[in-house]
């Protein structure tokens, strides 16, 4: 047989396993009118006997071999990175997490005493030259940006603000300086960042209506080497799991989905029928992007399939009438934690919609104020503009455990928890950046 016959007719069976794996994929997750479009147009039985998880499985084990070769060569492989010097090759790693010691599927069952919140030392890390208006760390721990409206993003490495934070922290070659990067490249004030899962890529949303893209792998770049025009002011901003997409809120009532290479942007299906016209305050996928949730200013929170886009499930009014400000996934999916301008903060069950949890005793009416878990997801934490705190609930029992002054001049606007310790930053109207961690 000749080569090149062998090879097409190798390849023809490698296609035919290919669109069997992906229509039983899609038939089995009950995307029956996809199932159907691709199987018609592949020539594939719609009943392939083919197991529902196989096509994620083969997907997992090819993603790892591709990582492991990446760290050997350590080269990031995202298609939109172009060449230069890149961070240590341990970068996007994910540590092991501490132990998740909350069961939220027995979230109903709250008998028993409220945890004691660990002590924390805090200290001013830096200061922008306009108010400090939204953080993100990296999902490794390692990093922490922050984004002001004097319009500089500016990049801090969590070793070195540990080392600035010790007694001894001033040495013969001066002050240790944990800012690392900063960034110059919009023209308006920074709402959101985010860090792509696993390249040394960082990007911003902006009232410029642009998405940045930076690479900080570069000690010299101080500007953007990629840039999404958005049709609207672009409030915030979240990297899909594997880096190829990104969502965008904005104060259009729809996130736009934007394909990270093609930057190709997508709506949703339905979004003719969904009657929303509030903008997006913030907008974050779950953790395998199954789905996302976006908070909006009409104090709704809203469920979204993370593959067709389709609005799955509304809870409308889940902030009365005021503004919806931050919503995020627990770790297992099953949950929603919600913060609002009714100066509540909500746990809801994404199955039912129902709420669960209610956290009260933080007063927020004015700011675009976040509430997040801590790391383990035992806490829950968020701002107090009125007495200028920031106050933790136990996440089980929804008792106040702690009030730790902010030590911000005025009340901070923005709270982001570490993913992998327990630390946290907190952004303020005074202009200054703080980081927070735990006394060992």
């Amino acid at each position: 047989m000749e080569p090149n016959l062998e090879q097409t007719l190798q390849e023809g069976k490698l296609y035919r396993q290919i669109n069997a794996l992906i229509v039983a994929y899609l038939r089995d997750y009950n995307l029956t009118q996809a199932a159907s479009a691709v199987a018609s147009a592949t020539m594939t039985p719609l009943n392939v006997d083919t197991p529902p998880y196989k096509l994620i499985d083969l997907v997992a084990k090819g993603l790892a071999v591709e990582k492991d070769e990446m760290l050997k060569g350590g080269v990031p492989s995202a298609a939109f990175l172009d060449s230069g010097a890149v961070m240590p090759v341990t970068y996007g790693s994910i540590p092991a997490p501490r132990t998740v010691a909350v069961d939220f599927g027995a979230v109903h069952d709250t008998k028993g005493s409220s945890k004691s919140f660990p002590k924390h030392e805090t200290r001013h890390v830096s200061e922008h030259k306009n108010l400090a208006r939204c953080a993100r760390f990296s999902l490794d721990g390692r990093f922490v940006a922050t984004g002001s409206a004097d319009m500089s993003i500016k990049l801090f490495e969590i070793s070195k603000i540990k080392q600035m934070m010790l007694p001894d922290a001033n040495t013969r070659d001066g002050p240790v300086r944990p800012v690392i990067r900063t960034f110059y490249d919009h023209i308006q004030p920074i709402n959101d960042l985010d860090f792509h899962p696993q390249s040394t890529v960082l990007i911003s949303g902006a009232k410029d209506h642009t998405i940045k893209f930076f690479d900080f792998s570069k000690t010299v770049a101080k500007r953007a080497f990629r840039v999404i025009q958005d049709t609207h002011n672009v409030r915030s901003v979240s990297f899909h799991p594997s880096g190829d997409f990104l969502l965008a809120g904005t104060d259009h009532p729809v996130a736009h989905l934007y394909d990270v290479n093609t930057f190709q942007c997508y709506l949703s299906a339905n979004v003719q029928d969904l009657g929303i016209s509030a903008s997006i305050n913030q907008v974050r996928y779950s953790s395998n992007g199954d789905m996302y949730v976006t908070a909006s200013k009409d104090g709704a929170i809203r469920l979204w399939d993370g593959v067709t886009a389709n609005c799955v499930r509304s809870i409308v009014g889940a902030h009365g009438t005021a503004e919806a400000t931050s919503a995020s996934f627990t770790k297992d999916q099953r949950f929603v934690l919600s913060c609002g301008k009714d100066s509540s903060v909500k746990l809801w069950e994404i199955g039912s919609g129902k709420l669960v949890k209610q956290y009260l005793g933080a007063a927020h009416t004015q700011l675009r104020c976040q509430a997040v878990f801590n790391e383990t997801e035992e806490f829950v934490l968020s701002i107090d503009e009125q007495s200028n705190e920031i106050v933790v609930w136990d996440a089980l029992t929804a008792e106040i455990v702690a009030r730790l002054p902010s030590n911000h001049i005025g009340a901070p606007r923005w709270l982001e928890h570490s993913p992998t310790e327990a630390a946290f930053v907190s952004c303020g109207t005074d202009r200054s950046v703080r980081f927070w961690k735990e006394i060992l």
